[in-house]
């Protein structure tokens, strides 16, 4: 992985490209790539760089053009196929310099043009120049894997791969949050693309290609899900074809992700079917040992220690264990958050944090993760419940079928089974809307969207009546309604929760920290594909989730692994921060006239839930709603106090190993 940015010129009383900011916009993003750096200029552009070298450690320094010097790229990511599209350019007479990924991209944009992206397999973010068409293209990967934010201001369209270095090389541009943006976050989790927390800094959503010319821009999508209509699935055959075809397309695109890369590459393990699946088919691949990372938790609630360390026996992997506890979550808790560049309301992305420090530490630079496989499979007790939810509305009065909600969340301490009451009247409203877009999600975006109880009457008023899933639904594809309702709340999931956090402040900001290169197996185009064109019986046969995946991973991995109860990846939230000595950044950020000069909750409510938290610490019994609450203020205040009351600053200054400037200097004088 690496860190992109650049400037391009849009007005001609714009300032000319500064190498400066250039240099300062690469040492913002110097974590995401520590092993080198380089800039271009000309009159109208000017693209940085920060490489993590994977593949080709040797050549393939960026900015790298073409041959002939026309097409220049900045490149965050990886094409995991490229090796077959260098063959295919190759016999169509291009030549190349380089073995890397990176020179692919230029050659292919040559070739294809903006249909070049269709054919990438892999995880990209792309700022290419074309200096001929004097055109400016930035291109993202299907689900979001790597980042990418644009701004524009004082004439010049900026963007890079972190908000940090927009802020950190452009001092006059305002440091503000996005009232939108917030209201978003708290009903999704985040903010859903282009839309972030910071006013006027924008994302590009993933799956897009946007150009940017002289008299505007264009999108274009290089991805679009493709879903079977409801009335006519498309069968792929029979389930144990199914099976079959699954399991080759895991172990290809585990074996491309293992094998291309010029670095050793290891493995997380959780635990769970996904990553042990993955794990198993990487050592596969390879045929000899590699390491393998696993989180362990103090509270035994959220810890799977026992499953992490069978399948370490099993595979006889070089097993590194971190020992999470709530101290060091509250710890470093203010990193994380500086990594994510937004709130959370969550704290599971600061034990990742330190299972990407672990990683760091052992000398590795790349991981595979079961990541994806919950959403391309049905992987998640929310498609459960809204099928409950959906056979339950078919006849509501009836006493039997709300029972199956019984089946869901076993691993909470207030899970249906044991507040029946409570889940009932909780899970039964709506329930004459069961045809809409976004019923399986509701229940969720509701408890989420009760927090802004929270919020500041002057946020409140930015907001107005403004709805959140309104707009998200009034941008759905047009093909939604034909879906399986399986198939749309599928469709729900991977726009928010997975592109919008899991990818992203969960993953790729968690990775990148600590300089490690995340590769997701199952968001490979062909599994993704194959998974989107399953009948939803293959994937969700009555209640049990992942089902052709269970049946594709049965002889590979461990029945124990397989028959083991679903336990969802958890972390301690308001726990963490409840001890008195927890942290001592807390009464910087979360005093009353902190909370205050923030502006965006109001002070008393959230003193007052702060207090909750402390008083409850003893007993350890938090709400949802508290446990996201306490969360969610925190990260908040935090947000304000890193980005907004100060500006982020580049680290030491890099050593700039590789320049291309075509700014023609005068003279100096005789």
């Amino acid at each position: 992985m690496c860190g992109i940015a650049g400037v391009m010129r849009r007005a001609s009383s714009a300032a000319p490209i500064d190498l400066d900011q250039l240099s300062v916009m690469a040492g913002a993003l110097q974590h995401r790539g520590p092993d080198e750096f380089g800039l271009y200029r000309d009159v109208d552009v000017g693209l940085a760089h920060a490489r993590l070298s994977i593949i080709d450690l040797s050549a393939g320094q960026q900015p790298l053009s073409n041959e002939r010097g026309t097409l220049w790229v900045t490149f965050n990511g990886e094409i995991f196929n490229y090796v077959e599209l260098r063959d295919e350019l190759l016999r169509r007479g291009h030549q190349f310099r380089t073995k890397s990924d990176t020179e692919v991209i230029v050659h292919a944009y040559e070739e294809w043009g903006s249909d070049a992206f269709r054919r990438f397999n892999g995880q990209w973010a792309i700022g290419l120049w074309d200096t001929e068409r004097r055109e400016l293209t930035l291109a993202r990967d299907p689900f979001g894997v790597r980042p990418l934010y644009v701004t524009t201001h004082a004439g010049a369209l900026w963007f890079a791969s972190e908000v940090k270095a927009l802020f950190a090389a452009v001092p006059s541009l305002p440091r503000q949050f996005d009232p939108i943006g917030l209201d978003q976050l708290f009903t999704f989790w985040s903010p859903v693309a282009p839309r972030t927390v910071f006013a006027g800094i924008d994302e590009v959503p993933p799956g897009t290609v946007r150009v940017y010319r002289a008299t505007g821009c264009t999108d274009d999508r290089s991805y679009e899900p493709a879903y079977p209509s409801s009335a006519d699935p498309l069968t792929p055959g029979s389930l144990g074809e199914a099976v079959d075809m699954v399991r080759q397309a895991l172990a290809d695109a585990t074996s491309l992700r293992m094998l291309r890369a010029d670095v050793p590459v290891g493995s997380y393990l959780s635990g769970g079917l996904d990553s042990s699946l993955i794990a198993t088919l990487g050592l596969a691949a390879k045929g000899t040992n590699f390491a393998t990372f696993s989180l362990g938790f103090e509270d035994a609630e959220y810890d799977e220690s026992r499953y992490q360390r069978l399948m370490a026996e099993r595979l006889g992997s070089d097993h590194h264990e971190v020992l999470v506890r709530r101290a060091d979550i509250a710890r470093v808790f203010p990193d994380v958050i500086r990594h994510t560049e937004r709130p959370v309301l969550r704290t599971a992305p600061a034990p990742m944090y330190l299972l990407s420090k672990l990683v760091h530490d052992s000398g590795i630079k790349v991981v595979l993760t079961g990541e994806g496989a919950d959403e391309m499979f049905a992987g998640y007790d929310l498609f459960r419940e809204a099928k409950v939810r959906r056979f339950w509305a078919a006849s509501p009065a009836s006493e039997a079928r709300p029972r199956l909600l019984e089946r869901l969340y076993p691993y909470l301490e207030r899970s249906p089974v044991a507040q029946r009451a409570m889940s009932r009247q909780f899970f039964g409203r709506g329930l004459d809307r069961w045809q809409a877009p976004g019923f399986g999600h509701q229940p969720r975006w509701n408890s989420t969207a009760a927090l802004k109880r929270l919020f500041s009457e002057d946020l409140r008023r930015a907001i107005g009546d403004y709805d959140a899933a309104h707009e998200l639904v009034g941008t759905l594809p047009a093909a939604f309604g034909d879906w399986s309702t399986l198939a749309r709340d599928q469709y729900l999931e991977v726009r928010t929760l997975m592109s919008s956090y899991l990818l992203s402040s969960q993953g790729d900001r968690m990775l990148m920290a600590h300089s490690v290169e995340g590769r997701f197996p199952f968001l490979d185009r062909r599994v993704a594909a194959l998974a989107e064109s399953l009948p939803a019986k293959y994937k969700l046969k009555v209640l049990d989730e992942k089902h052709v995946l269970k049946q594709a991973a049965r002889g590979i991995v461990p029945d124990e692994i397989l028959a083991r109860p679903k336990q969802p990846y958890r972390a301690p939230d308001a726990l963490s921060f409840a001890e008195p000595d927890a942290a001592a950044w807390m009464g910087d950020v979360a005093s009353d006239a902190a909370i205050a000069g923030a502006g965006c909750f109001d002070p008393a409510a959230a003193t007052r839930l702060l207090a909750k938290c402390r008083e409850r610490a003893a007993g350890g019994q938090f709400s949802n709603a508290d446990n996201m609450g306490v969360v969610g203020v925190l990260s908040t205040q935090l947000v304000f106090d890193q980005f907004i009351r100060r500006r982020p600053q580049a680290d030491a200054p890099p050593v700039i190993r590789t320049v291309v400037d075509r700014v023609a200097r005068p003279h100096a004088a005789p």
